[in-house]
């Protein structure tokens, strides 16, 4: 291992403090002395030396060590080795000072000085990045604490940990009493209703998450309707607008920025959970209908995977929130001094893919094929490629294109009783043509061809799209590759395409308007006039589904009162009802909610290798027929939230099955399907009876000392109401 480092510049000068030498100080004052510096075979006797020495440490019998440390010493002796593969590759040539610092206008022979510096450079970066991983190792192979454990919110039930577990693992740490799991959700919803904005009620619930996911968990699973929209849509915005005010100093997610290319499977090391299965990972550039929040984005990562949870029994320890930073738009939110982001405009170069396609390489490495990985609140332009480039790749689906579309598929099919019209029998009009409108487009022309029988570009043809330029049709040519399909010849005696929506509506005569917009009031009044004038319907459906409340097209009292409470209306956050001539009318809740925390289940639950356009068709399907009879007396055409996780499990028996019959499953096919999906489901009533958290805790040196038997974990120790 030997290279030359000539220090003879052509003209001497003093590197300013802007110096981007790839050497450190010292090297930079060997430089400007004009010494010439070679280093030879010194520097791999060295580190022979050190390995050497380092492996008569290594040598010690195994039986006489702790498992744990043995392993880790294991791990510390094969890195070593790679350490001395990797620093002994051969590296040689000459450069000087002047090419090093000063690479402006480079000539060849520069060029290829500079070329020599790189390599030297990835070398050593690559004997740091091999150490920083053998250290994640020996440190996560060695025993955890009680007040390790403690710390971690998935590893303990707070008051309501059993005696004779508390003796095991956690003596000393908690105060004597039992308090029943019930009594602490009671609690803590006490402490809830009484703080006075939601958004303080949000930092509560999530105080209480980082604290013990048991109860955080068993306070949503006994109290959805009320939590759900202080933790996701509408409260999630605001506490994404505010992440960078609120932000709670506490480890939730990984974040990841072109600055840790090359260190992503280091960082997955450093999250403390091995058995991921669910990954919600966004970039912020479209978070709900708010724009480009960089990295206050995470919030909605967060939010999704408490409902993977809440509502499907997704357990809290397989899921992973990942954020992707790089960079905003938003530049007054770029330049708040507490902003929390890389301060730079959001990269769209090469680095981009390469940070991601390492993400998702290495969680599948990790974690293995059948992690679900799930795209969120991604630019068009990203949400779009990612999800051409991944389906067939990997276990993955994008919620903004494919759940919204199953959600509001659902809606459609479920509101024929109310407006007498069957799918295939709709003109639809979007008002909205972003990844959310297109993905529901696509969906709905999929459904329509599938009942039909007939091509999907005949299905499109009842499907219209309108942006901010007007009318998608024929005559355009500024239209996007996944705006196309829908661009049709207008319709017979319409000479020019509209550009107002009212006018749209007018000619298109739609017995479905679907907003998707992000646009406040869109659905005005002339708009539903116009609707109700010209629709061949008497009850045609009105779909506001922009999220959150501040960014919907309207609300269901303006869309009711406008329309004497003839349309079908429904929204993507929680919204009152009204009462019309005597009539009760409760607006159903098209939230994606109701999608992808079953599918997830049911990916789990066949360990998916994909989730094909049919999971997303069946995910319709089976949501559409659990919308029960009071709920359509009501104008509702999605279940009430609080059946929400009774609907998951039906909805991930379904998807199951299909995964299944298509082939995606690599799990054997169970004895019984629904049984077998209600069987993985986390309970966080009864989570401490668990396996596999006593074998989290078992690393623990007191779990060896005999304090009480793990042999029967569901053993409650005379406490029959745990």
């Amino acid at each position: 291992f030997s290279f030359t480092i000539s220090a003879d510049p052509p003209h001497r000068h003093t590197p300013g403090p802007s110096d981007p030498s790839l050497f450190n100080d010292k090297m930079t004052v060997v430089r400007r002395a004009g010494i010439s510096t070679r280093l030879t075979t010194t520097v791999i006797l060295a580190v022979v030396t050190l390995v050497r020495l380092t492996s008569g440490f290594l040598n010690v019998p195994p039986s006489s060590l702790r498992p744990s440390t043995a392993h880790g010493l294991n791990l510390r002796k094969h890195s070593f080795r790679t350490l001395c593969s990797v620093v002994a590759r051969p590296v040689s040539g000459t450069f000087s000072n002047e090419s090093l610092a000063y690479p402006n206008s480079p000539t060849a022979e520069e060029k290829a000085a500079q070329e020599l510096a790189a390599r030297v450079r990835r070398n050593t970066l690559a004997v740091v990045d091999e150490a920083r991983i053998v250290q994640s190792h020996i440190v996560r192979t060695q025993a955890r604490t009680g007040f390790d454990n403690m710390r971690l919110p998935t590893r303990h039930a707070s008051l309501a940990t059993p005696h004779h577990h508390r003796e095991t693992h956690f003596r000393g740490l908690l105060p004597a009493g039992y308090v029943p799991m019930e009594v602490l959700v009671d609690n803590a919803m006490e402490q809830l209703r009484s703080k006075p904005t939601d958004l303080e009620k949000y930092s509560f619930l999530h105080g209480l998450q980082d604290g013990c996911e048991d109860v955080y968990f068993a306070a949503l699973a006994k109290y959805t309707e009320e939590c759900m929209p202080l933790v996701y849509t509408p409260t999630v915005g605001t506490a994404c607008l505010e992440w960078h005010k609120i932000f709670r100093h506490t480890p939730r997610g990984l974040y990841f920025s072109p600055n840790d290319i090359g260190y992503v499977e280091e960082a997955l090391e450093n999250w403390p959970e091995d058995d991921i299965k669910v990954i919600v990972m966004t970039d912020g550039e479209r978070i709900l209908g708010l724009g480009d929040l960089g990295v206050n984005g995470m919030g909605i990562a967060i939010g999704k995977l408490a409902l993977y949870t809440a509502c499907a029994g997704v357990h809290p320890r397989h899921c992973l929130p990942v954020h992707i930073d790089v960079g905003t738009n938003n530049e007054p939110l770029r330049n708040d001094m507490r902003y929390m982001g890389l301060r730079q405009p959001r990269e769209r170069g090469p680095s981009y893919d390469e940070l991601v396609g390492e993400i998702i390489d290495a969680a599948k490495k990790k974690y293995g094929d059948t992690v679900l990985i799930q795209f969120e609140d991604f630019g068009n332009r990203n949400a779009f490629k990612l999800l051409d480039q991944y389906k067939d790749q990997a276990t993955c689906f994008n919620d903004d294109i494919q759940g919204t579309a199953a959600t509001a598929l659902s809606g459609v099919l479920a509101s024929k009783p109310l407006t007498g019209l069957g799918l295939v029998d709709h003109t639809f009009l979007f008002y909205g043509a972003g990844e959310a409108g297109c993905g529901i487009a696509n969906l709905l022309a999929a459904a329509i061809a599938e009942q039909r029988q007939v091509p999907l570009e005949e299905a499109r043809q009842s499907i219209w799209l309108m942006d901010s330029k007007g009318l998608v049709h024929a005559g355009r040519a500024d239209l996007v590759h996944h705006k196309q399909p829908f661009a049709h010849t207008l319709p017979e005696g319409v000479t020019e395409a509209p550009t107002k929506l009212a006018e749209a509506v007018r000619e298109i005569k739609p017995t479905g308007l679907i907003g998707v917009s992000g646009q406040f009031q869109a659905f005005d009044e002339p708009v539903i006039a116009a609707l109700m004038a010209h629709s061949p319907v008497t009850s045609p459906l009105v779909f506001a589904l922009s999220n959150p409340t501040s960014k919907s097209e309207c609300t269901a009292a303006e869309a009711y009162a406008w329309s004497n409470g003839q349309v079908v209306f429904a929204s993507g956050s929680p919204m009152k009802g009204v009462t019309i001539d005597g009539r009760k009318l409760e607006p159903g809740q098209g939230n994606n909610a109701f999608i992808f925390p079953g599918l997830g289940l049911a990916a789990l639950a066949t360990g998916a290798t994909k989730v094909d356009e049919g999971c997303l068709l069946v995910c319709a399907k089976s949501l559409a027929k659990q919308v029960r009879q009071e709920s359509l007396d009501h104008g509702a055409v999605y279940p009430p939230v609080w059946q929400i996780r009774d609907v998951a499990v039906n909805l991930a028996a379904d998807v199951a099955q299909h995964m299944h019959d298509a082939g995606i499953a690599s799990l054997p096919y169970p004895e019984n399907l629904r049984e077998h999906v209600k069987s993985i489901m986390y309970d966080p009533t009864s989570a401490f009876s668990d396996d596999r958290r006593y074998q989290q805790l078992a690393r623990s040196p007191k779990a060896s000392r005999d304090r009480g038997s793990l042999s029967n974990p569901g053993d409650r120790g005379g406490e029959e109401h745990w």
